[in-house]
């Protein structure tokens, strides 16, 4: 298959150094001979077995930005888009450990106290525990500040109830971040993070396994918190009511890793096409022969070209400090419908064996569609960029 690489002449970007390089060739080549060839069992079951995380967590791919001393590798966000890249560029794209290092892990390395870092990470850097992060609700998607679901203080523990949805990770996590209600007549600043340790906890309850368009492999779960009691030494912060604020500060990296995702499948789905055009024939000719799919993969290039290096410079930026939460909806938005479009041309492209599962590219098309939805819908993400101008 012609690579991405292959047909993006793209000028390699400043945060890229020779170590991020070799991880994501790393990453690449773990994806290839260690996920992949399960993949369909994967897809199958709705879900990534336990085994490979721990395999991912060998090999160094989980955490690779927390500091060393917390069990990570000591990289950057750029360490972190490389694996993204690679299980996008592969086509592994439910396995769920974008969200693992580049969001839970986050949430503990900047608001966890010393002791909560050490307790944890190094866990989730070994694949022991694998994260994820309680927001949505049944009646509250992008919305956080309309979360229900209750943590009241009894003594040193909390008591948390309610009901949470679509979240991923959801079936394998064994440590969760909830965002719970400390203080619900404070509205969003009434919002705190807690931390669940899932085994053995008495009223936690997993629902079940949501049955997605796409993305099958990656499993996507409803929790149940019923009088489920957790330690009040598991908030996140300083102190109650810091949740809102540390939401906000931390979604602008969820919504580049989403960012990060469009533009690597969208390199692959061009990659696929390219190869199909060339070898599928019609009226006695090459498909690519045809002005109409030269025209069309032209401006796909270009689009994808002109995507790749705007999101390189976010990446840049963010290592840097300096991704604005404006800037981080629009490459969110704005490359997840970029990936979008790159689906259907590209499924197009390939007429009714597109529409066939045996082809990638109909699995591609699936799993593309809800990335204008989640980390905020696109909608909600120009609304943020309005309020900027």
């Amino acid at each position: 298959m012609t690579s991405p690489a292959e047909i993006l002449s793209v000028p390699k970007p400043g945060w890229a150094q020779e170590d991020v390089a070799m991880l994501y060739d790393m990453a690449h080549r773990f994806m290839s001979e260690e996920i992949a060839p399960h993949y369909d069992a994967y897809e199958k079951n709705e879900i990534v077995d336990r085994s490979a995380w721990e395999k991912a967590g060998a090999a160094g791919l989980l955490c690779p930005s927390m500091p060393e001393e917390y069990g990570g590798a000591g990289g950057s966000f750029a360490h972190e888009s490389a694996i993204i890249e690679a299980i996008g560029h592969v086509g592994v794209d439910g396995f769920g450990i974008g969200l693992h290092n580049a969001i839970v892990a986050p949430y503990i390395l900047h608001y966890g106290s010393e002791e909560q870092k050490k307790k944890w990470l190094p866990k989730l850097a070994s694949g022991e525990m694998i994260g994820a992060i309680a927001m949505t609700e049944p009646g509250a998607g992008s919305d956080l500040q309309g979360v229900r679901t209750r943590a009241d203080k009894d003594g040193n523990q909390y008591r948390i109830n309610g009901s949470k949805t679509f979240i991923t990770n959801g079936q394998l996590a064994n440590l969760i971040i909830v965002v719970a209600k400390t203080d619900p007549d404070k509205g969003a600043k009434g919002t705190s993070l807690i931390v669940v340790e899932t085994d053995g906890a008495e009223g936690f309850e997993r629902g079940r396994n949501l049955d997605k368009i796409g993305l099958k492999a990656n499993d996507t779960s409803e929790l149940f918190f019923n009088d489920l009691r957790v330690p009040t030494s598991n908030l996140l912060g300083t102190e109650e009511g810091q949740g809102f604020i540390q939401l906000m500060q931390q979604l602008p990296q969820e919504r580049l890793m989403i960012g990060t995702t469009a533009i690597a499948m969208a390199e692959r789905a061009l990659a696929l096409t390219i190869d199909y055009v060339k070898e599928r024939k019609a009226f006695g000719q090459p498909i690519l022969n045809f002005q109409n799919t030269q025209f069309r993969l032209a401006e796909l290039k270009t689009e994808i070209t002109i995507g790749r290096v705007f999101y390189n410079d976010c990446v840049k930026r963010h290592i840097e400090g300096g991704l604005d939460p404006a800037t981080a909806s629009m490459a969110k938005y704005w490359l997840s419908d970029l990936q979008g479009k790159v689906m259907d041309e590209c499924l197009q492209l390939h007429g009714g064996y597109g529409y066939m599962n045996e082809y990638p590219i109909a699995r591609m098309w699936r799993d593309a569609r809800v990335q204008r939805i989640y980390g905020g819908t696109n909608e909600i993400m120009k609304l943020l960029i309005a309020r900027s101008l």
